[in-house]
């Protein structure tokens, strides 16, 4: 036969009520044993009848687990208090820097020339001293960048140089025994042509002229 479900309310009948307690406050002791066996745990079980009788269970001093659990209870108060100081001053510093971001927004709105009809004229002062102050410090920049960008070029000039001038002394040198061989030939061929105009010249003759 299944047993139905208890429904949990004061049981109203006095006898009823006292041994469902007894029953239950016994099988509540057992579990703590159990429970204190089987996983090793630290188990202190407190239990105070409707007439006021004690009944108890420890699995090693009932108030050596009642101080442990009210250090850790203090412990774990000044986490949460240590936690919600860190969130706060979280939310905090998020404030601030919302803040800090709308009025850099809101500056920034004012340097490209939006919403200027809400500005003092030391506001506007203090805009024109601002832009004069970012465009001194572009052009300090463009005219760093093309300095660095002439002295890259003269570098790479001098080393176009060196190599061109490396080239033609490479070209100079192998064309040097050419020269000088074509020299030769030439005043080979030189003093061929006047050795035969002198054998020429020196012709001997026997006779009168125009004879032959």
């Amino acid at each position: 036969m299944v047993r139905g479900k208890t429904q949990m309310r004061r049981i109203e009948n006095a006898a009823s009520r006292q041994v469902t307690f007894s029953k239950r406050r016994n099988g509540l002791l057992k579990k703590a044993h159990e429970l204190s066996v089987l996983c090793d745990a630290e188990v202190a079980l407190i239990v105070f009848s409707a007439r006021g009788k004690l009944y108890e269970f420890a699995s090693s001093s009932v108030q050596n687990t009642i101080e442990r659990y009210m250090s850790h209870r203090e412990e774990v108060e000044i986490n949460n208090k240590d936690s919600e100081r860190t969130m706060e001053q979280w939310k905090c510093e998020a404030a601030d820097m919302s803040k800090k971001i709308e009025h850099i927004e809101a500056q920034k709105r004012k340097i490209l020339g939006e919403n200027l009809g809400s500005c003092s004229a030391e506001e506007l002062n203090e805009l024109e001293v601002q832009l004069e102050k970012s465009l001194r410090s572009v052009k300090e920049k463009r005219r760093r960048m093309l300095e660095e960008q002439i002295a890259q070029l003269k570098e790479k000039e001098n080393s176009l140089l060196k190599e061109n001038a490396s080239l033609l002394e490479q070209v100079n040198c192998k064309s040097e025994p050419q020269l000088t061989l074509t020299a030769i030939r030439e005043d080979d061929t030189d003093g061929h042509a006047r050795k035969e105009h002198t054998e020429v010249e020196t012709e001997l003759m026997i006779g009168r002229p125009g004879s032959r």
